[in-house]
């Protein structure tokens, strides 16, 4: 029944009530009695045939109870306890995670950053349960008891390892919406910054002690030429050999500086080209051999030619990698080494490797994880006299991130090392586009 109509019914029962009940009643009372039936009417039919604008706004509004009423609160992929409106809007558009928090700390609303964030949030679920860090989690419990804003800064414990700075407020409860105690929480990522700051720190201190020690030998055997060895055709020959050793020192170490630099602006761009990456090594295998020659060392190339083998590459970065690895075989391999390389598909299949392996002493276990950083060496004084700069792991690990690869290192003291190289290998649609 259309509610309308059941109210002007309702109007004309209440009347021919009304004057029944009062037939010797004065007419305007039989009128003040009808319009009192008529309100209680109105109010009967009000709560039996809501409006459909406001059961719409219920619903789009409040899509389930109070979560701190109790935990029947369905999930929802985005939240549902704001409702429509600027605000709801400005939220959801904020490039940053926003996430309101409740009492009990039950996730109560978070928006679309949140989401892609931490693809394992859902309302209703804990917040501790989703980011598992003690630091945020005793920030926003004690923000949740005594209402004082903090900020606090926290790492995922993940694969990724971000670092975020959460500021954390708490609301009072809303009497209008039944909102209870909230906490609301917006992040800010900060790995970047961290990771440039800390970045740029140990390039000054690295770079600038690593240009230091030649630079003073240069500047040491100028000042000696120019007085005690001014006329001594034997010593200014020996020095000006030292100095041009410590120049070409330096060369080397900013045209790596300027590789690595130039790799890690362009890290987050695929590759594009499908390549065939024996086909690479084999090349550069041949361009070392040479340098092995003049040391006495020996090069054993033992690849299979896997035909229609490829993986989406840069040719020039991966010919870099190799080099590197087999210039670093051939310098720390010892005397008269003996290097080899060789390939190998993944176990899983769907990637490819090529692995250069050497007959040197080997490295201590311990050391093996810091190999890629910058500037590290196991041993500084070998890798400085063979002209090395402490950059090329570090520049080879750059490269194989960017295509998606990996570098994986064994090796046991006594008994050589092994670098192997893992690619992904380069789809059909890939190879195609």
């Amino acid at each position: 029944m259309d509610k309308w109509l059941y109210i002007v019914l309702s109007l004309i029962a209440a009347s021919v009530l009304a004057a029944v009940a009062t037939l010797e009643v004065a007419p305007p009372l039989i009128f003040v009695a009808a319009l009192l039936i008529a309100a209680g009417a109105w109010t009967f039919a009000d709560r039996m045939f809501p409006d459909e604008s406001g059961a719409e706004e219920n619903v789009e509004g409040n899509s389930g109870e109070d979560e701190s009423e109790g935990d029947s609160v369905e999930p929802e992929t985005t939240g549902t306890y704001f409702a429509p409106g600027f605000a709801r809007t400005l939220i959801e558009n904020i490039p940053g995670p926003v996430m309101a928090v409740s009492e009990k700390g039950r996730v109560t609303y978070y928006n679309a950053a949140a989401g892609h964030e931490f693809p394992q949030l859902k309302n209703a679920n804990h917040f501790a349960n989703v980011i598992r860090a003690p630091a945020f989690v005793a920030a926003v419990t004690e923000t949740l008891k005594d209402g004082v804003a903090r900020s606090t800064r926290f790492t995922t414990f993940d694969s990724t390892g971000k670092l975020f700075l959460a500021n954390i407020n708490r609301t009072d409860p809303d009497e209008e919406s039944d909102f209870g105690t909230q906490a609301v929480i917006q992040l800010e990522d900060y790995t970047l910054v961290e990771r440039t700051e800390r970045q740029r720190s140990d390039f000054i201190a690295n770079a600038s002690h690593e240009l230091r020690t030649p630079l003073a030998s240069i500047i040491g055997y100028i000042e000696t030429l120019q007085n005690h060895a001014r006329d001594d055709p034997e010593a200014q020959e020996r020095f000006l050999a030292i100095m041009a050793r410590q120049a070409e020192r330096m060369q080397r170490l900013v045209d790596d500086l300027m590789s690595l630099g130039r790799i890690e602006m362009n890290q987050h761009v695929k590759p594009r080209e499908a390549l065939d990456p024996i086909s690479i090594m084999s090349d550069c295998a041949s361009a070392m051999l040479p340098l092995a020659e003049q040391d006495g060392a020996k090069i054993e190339v033992d690849l299979d030619p896997l035909m229609g083998i490829e993986v989406m590459g840069d040719r020039d970065q991966l010919s870099q990698v190799f080099t590197n690895l087999l210039d670093n075989a051939l310098k720390y391999g010892g005397e008269a080494s003996q290097v080899k390389v060789s390939s190998a598909m993944g176990a899983s299949g769907g990637k490819i490797g090529i692995t250069v392996a050497d007959s040197g002493p080997g490295i201590p276990r311990d050391k093996i994880p810091r190999l890629t950083e910058r500037f590290y060496r196991v041993n500084v004084n070998q890798s400085r006299n063979r002209g090395g700069t402490g950059l090329g792991l570090a520049i080879v690990k750059h490269i194989l991130t960017r295509h998606g690869g990996r570098l994986e290192i064994a090796s046991e003291e006594g008994r050589g090392s092994r670098f192997t190289v893992w690619l992904p290998l380069a789809n059909r649609k890939e190879s195609a586009a």
